[in-house]
């Protein structure tokens, strides 16, 4: 791996680039670690739907669970593993809800399916059974019969604003390459792990 490239988000594109090459399924999926006020952990795998200079995206409902814990406790983990190349990359820092433009902005682009659903679908919360979601999904239907589907009040994006990047490269007998990228003032320290 080259530890000369100086900004990690590039190594990031890089490395989901090949992914999506690879033909790999979903290659911006990432496991998100979130904690409540008290650290107890939880995670579960979202979609990165883009990364700039101020961070990674990602949107949901608000009020889900993870919502509920960065609303607690606004920082994070990411990880995303492509096991067929051998790769991982770790992303760390502090997380901010999305300007309310950018998630409509994100919103209107989904298929209409998806943003019906978002309606239908009060995440995280107990529902009877599938009859009562399937059900809540026709009454989204019958309220937007058109493709104009407005953003739920408490759904949106929040962005995660790195603080720390670890790349990981599989080697041979296990002598991994781990490279690591902190946040330095308005640049990154590179440093080598050992695997």
């Amino acid at each position: 791996m080259n530890a000369a490239t100086a900004d990690p988000r590039a190594l990031l594109d890089e490395w989901i680039s090949g992914a999506r090459s690879a033909g790999l399924k979903e290659p911006t999926a990432m496991t998100l670690a979130t904690a409540d006020r008290d650290g107890r952990p939880s995670a579960r795998v979202v979609l990165l739907r883009g990364h700039d200079d101020g961070g990674l995206r990602f949107y949901t409902n608000y009020e889900s669970r993870k919502g509920r814990e960065l609303d607690a406790n606004p920082q994070a983990a990411a990880v995303f593993y492509w096991a067929a190349l051998d790769r991982q990359v770790r992303v760390e820092g502090n997380v901010e809800r999305l300007s309310l433009a950018e998630s409509d902005a994100y919103f209107a682009t989904r298929p209409r399916g998806h943003r019906l659903s978002a309606w239908a679908s009060r995440q995280s919360t107990a529902i009877p059974d599938r009859a009562y979601l399937e059900a809540r999904m026709r009454e989204a239907e019958q309220r937007f019969p058109g493709d104009d589907v407005p953003r739920p009040p408490y759904w949106g994006g929040y962005r995660i604003v790195p603080e720390r990047f670890e790349f990981w490269e599989g080697r041979a007998d296990r002598v991994h390459d781990r490279i690591v990228y902190v946040r330095d003032g308005t640049g990154w320290r590179v440093e080598r792990l050992s695997p």
